[in-house]
């Protein structure tokens, strides 16, 4: 019984062991996302900008706050509108704070200050990187009436790998907003 019971071990491991194994490729999630085309977003308030047709705009709580909505990546951009009365430095102290609460998780902060002196448009441009919960924020102003920032939010939770595709293609639209965006008065 003992030496049957080696014999179908040894059988087992014999006819089991030829084959080779081969690894299998590494596998690259493809997203495809369109050529985005831009439109211009015409409002109430103090400016205009364009906007990329894959996002649609939604009211937010106030007056002048709206939410850039990418249905298809589960993200949001939201906007908003403070009017400058005498308390320049403390909107620019706000959207600073906003920026940098996040370094707990993210792993690094670039920051990119633009200007459009012909069209009175100042600013910067946070790219924050690592597991942030906001991937992309800037603010703009025109240093002396009015403000606006914008801030990235995925409905997911924060997986750099897994949404930086979204992130790219996102971030060419919020760089194409601040290269057309324009105060009305």
């Amino acid at each position: 019984m003992f030496k049957n019971a080696i014999f179908i071990f040894v059988a087992l491991l014999l006819v089991s062991c030829n084959k080779e194994t081969t690894p299998k490729p590494y596998g690259e999630l493809r997203l495809e996302y369109p050529k985005p085309k831009y439109q211009k977003f015409e409002n109430n308030c103090n400016y205009t900008f364009e906007y990329s047709d894959f996002a649609k705009i939604t009211d937010a709580k106030k007056p002048c706050w709206y939410y850039l909505n990418y249905p298809k990546m589960k993200a949001k951009i939201f906007v908003t509108y403070y009017p400058i009365q005498n308390d320049f430095a403390s909107h620019i102290q706000e959207a600073e704070k906003m920026v940098y609460e996040h370094t707990i998780k993210a792993s690094a902060i670039d920051t990119k200050s633009f200007e459009y002196p012909a069209k009175k448009v100042y600013g910067n441009f946070y790219e924050l990187k690592g597991q942030s919960a906001s991937n992309l924020q800037f603010y703009i102003t025109d240093s002396t009436k009015h403000f606006v920032t914008a801030y990235l939010y995925f409905n997911t939770r924060p997986k750099p790998d897994s949404l930086a595709p979204a992130v790219d293609y996102i971030k060419k639209d919020m760089k194409h907003l601040l290269d057309t965006f324009e105060w009305k008065n």
